[in-house]
């Protein structure tokens, strides 16, 4: 009976191995005192390859966590937790969006040491689509952080290193593990998942041939810092002298070596070049312009005249009782705007190249770009069609302010069907946009300023004029169809008394 039990025991070992593992398998090694030999297998995925685990460890450790342990092979990029190293796993960066295949790491939330809380952010990204915070699965401590601020992180590179309490093993067999004789490189490479130290440090460290466990750390909880590095490297003869850029530092900090100070360099008032990478919203400019410039365009220019406008605008003013909402012009442009293209759903519509098609899109999302520190971002209000000039008001301006705090989401700059520029906002009277594809239009509007006209009795008399350019793919659009539509949005911005009979 016992010794069909343990064969039952090992067939279901063996399977949960294939099943969660099929890359690796089981494979026995010499016997050793500690256990019976019968019982003792060589685990891969352990940090030493002469580590040894019973039987019904094994048989325990797989029942218990097979679950789990699948559960987290899809969601978490493919990436395989470490169960043998101390509770070792990796965190890697999830898909955030879908076309994403990289993002920019903006800043980190924890540092290495912290104890992290499950859903805890971890860090902060940015896509050429939004910016991201990534939450911690887990509850654990931070061992490693293997990315600095500014580095692009690809989908499925890991993020951090982290022990996770639910997998570490008995201490008791751990204590058995580090006593068996193993390779010094191999045990090395054990105690390196305890190294605190920076990204930089560490690279620091292999650019050199250190490792890294042999440096004495001096900072806080026995950090390794970077003169740390230098130190070893000076004391053991890697380095004859410290680099250029640390001379300054030895001084004060590495005690025992070469006393010798460097000399302060005069000051010399030369012009440097300076590189800037391209990051985040203006990454996603490049990329979407150069496939913009590839589509033929053409241009339709008008002038408006905007008195009634400015009159419903100060209306709109005089009477809010919200001190935090603030009319502008724009919210009745956008109203007005959609209230056209109800007419010209051919304006609102989408080109699929390959297929030669055009989508007439049923809800109006109009995208409004924006200047931030970012770079340009063009945020879209959602089914205009159906929203107020208030709500339309309320969601510009939450949109803006996600905008300026870099927080907006996927689902803010994802689905729009046109695009309006108001480069009046910044100053100007005029600028020629190029298509947000796969749209089909975008329009550009001007500041609104005074200019004089001459009416038909030859009297002078000023007027608020906003000059308007529209930029339209013209594989789709005509110019007899542009020109009917922009007289038709003209017609609601200059006699609102329209808008109000036909808005819905």
């Amino acid at each position: 009976m016992i010794t069909r039990r343990s064969f039952q025991e090992r067939q279901l070992v063996s399977a949960a191995r294939r099943l969660l593992f099929p890359q690796f398998s089981l494979a026995p090694v010499p016997p050793s005192s500690e256990f019976p030999a019968a019982l003792q297998f060589y685990s891969p995925l352990s940090c030493s390859p002469s580590a040894t685990e019973t039987l019904s460890s094994i048989g325990s450790r797989v029942r218990s966590n097979y679950q789990y342990t699948l559960m987290r092979f899809w969601s978490s990029g493919n990436a395989l937790e470490d169960p043998f190293c101390g509770g070792l796993i990796d965190v890697p960066l999830a898909q955030t969006g879908e076309g994403i295949a990289e993002c920019e790491l903006l800043k980190w939330y924890v540092k290495e040491g912290d104890q992290v809380e499950e859903f805890q952010p971890l860090c902060e990204v940015q896509s050429d689509k939004a910016t991201i915070e990534i939450t911690s699965r887990y509850k654990g401590k931070v061992i490693q952080i293997l990315h600095a601020p500014s580095d692009i992180v690809k989908v499925g590179e890991t993020l951090l290193k982290m022990t996770v309490k639910g997998f570490q093993l008995e201490q008791d067999v751990h204590d058995g593990l580090e006593s068996i004789n193993s390779p010094s490189s191999v045990t090395s490479k054990s105690r390196n998942c305890g190294i605190l130290s920076t990204p930089a440090v560490r690279n620091l460290a292999r650019e050199y041939a250190i490792d890294i466990a042999n440096v004495h750390g001096t900072g806080k909880d026995g950090r390794v810092l970077k003169e740390d590095v230098l130190k070893y490297a000076l004391e053991k003869g890697i380095l004859e002298r410290p680099p250029l850029d640390v001379a300054g530092m030895q001084h004060h900090n590495l005690e025992g070596l070469n006393n010798q100070q460097s000399e302060t360099a005069k000051p010399e008032y030369q012009l440097n070049d300076e590189t800037i990478p391209l990051r985040g919203y203006k990454r996603a400019m490049v990329k979407s312009m150069s496939m913009a410039a590839t589509v033929p365009h053409f241009y339709y220019v008008d002038e408006m005249n905007c008195d009634a406008l400015v009159k419903f605008k100060t209306a709109f003013q005089q009477s809010n009782s919200d001190p935090n909402v603030k009319h502008t012009f724009l919210p009745l442009l956008i109203k007005s705007l959609s209230m056209a293209l109800s007419k010209y759903p051919m304006m609102n519509s989408c080109f699929n190249e390959k297929s030669m098609e055009v989508i007439l899109k049923g809800s109006h999302n109009i995208g409004i770009a924006m200047a931030t520190p970012n770079g340009l971002v063009v945020p879209t209000i959602k089914n205009v069609q159906s929203l107020s000039i208030l709500e339309i008001t309320k969601e510009l301006m939450r949109l803006q302010k996600s905008a300026l705090d870099n927080k907006l989401t996927p689902d803010d700059i994802s689905g729009g069907t046109i695009t309006l520029s108001n480069i009046g906002a910044i100053g100007g009277k005029s600028g020629s946009p190029l298509l947000n594809l796969p749209e089909v239009s975008i329009i550009a509007i001007g500041r609104i300023q005074k200019a004089t006209q001459i009416s038909e009795d030859g009297n002078a008399y000023a007027v608020s004029i906003m000059t308007v350019n529209i930029g339209a793919d013209h594989r789709v659009l005509d110019g007899a169809t542009v020109a009917t539509f922009c007289n038709q949005w003209k017609q609601y911005i200059e006699k609102p008394e329209l808008l109000m009979l036909h808005m819905k």
